[in-house]
């Protein structure tokens, strides 16, 4: 018992150490206003499901967006996510197909922007659990 608590403590400090890293490297590398207009809007999710946790990165271009996500028993995945903009935040839906025999996840979300550049974001996958998203608009 003890040591599948510390095996967690381990795994929630290499996602919060590549959390911190991946915004970093986003704000490093943000291109020129010129080229920002082609580039998608990248995320980084973390979340967890039946105690484990769930790590997801996306991207999202012209109301259509990807996912990749690892879930439980190390299963990957990949989602198609469509998104419907609105004034103030962006719901979006989508269907994935994971590996390990989890089949087939479908996954509905929200995206709120926190600054002109900074999003924020809530959303469920059925294979992954429920996930907070934090991504960066050029």
């Amino acid at each position: 018992m003890h040591q599948l608590v510390e095996e967690n403590h381990v795994k929630v400090a290499i996602i919060a150490k590549t959390l911190i890293t991946s915004i970093g490297l986003l704000a490093v590398f943000t291109p020129s206003q010129a080229l920002a207009q082609l580039i998608p809007q990248p995320w980084v999710s973390v979340g967890g499901k039946d105690g484990d946790i769930t790590y997801a990165v996306g991207a999202r271009a012209l109301n259509f967006g990807v996912e990749l996500g690892i879930g439980p028993d190390s299963a990957a995945g990949v989602d198609v996510l469509k998104f419907f903009s609105l004034p103030v935040i962006s719901p979006y839906v989508g269907i994935g197909l994971y590996s390990e025999d989890k089949g087939v996840a479908v996954s509905g979300g929200v995206q709120v922007g926190a600054t002109d550049n900074v999003f924020i974001g809530a959303g469920y996958n059925s294979i992954r659990g429920f996930n907070g998203q934090l991504g960066i608009r050029f």
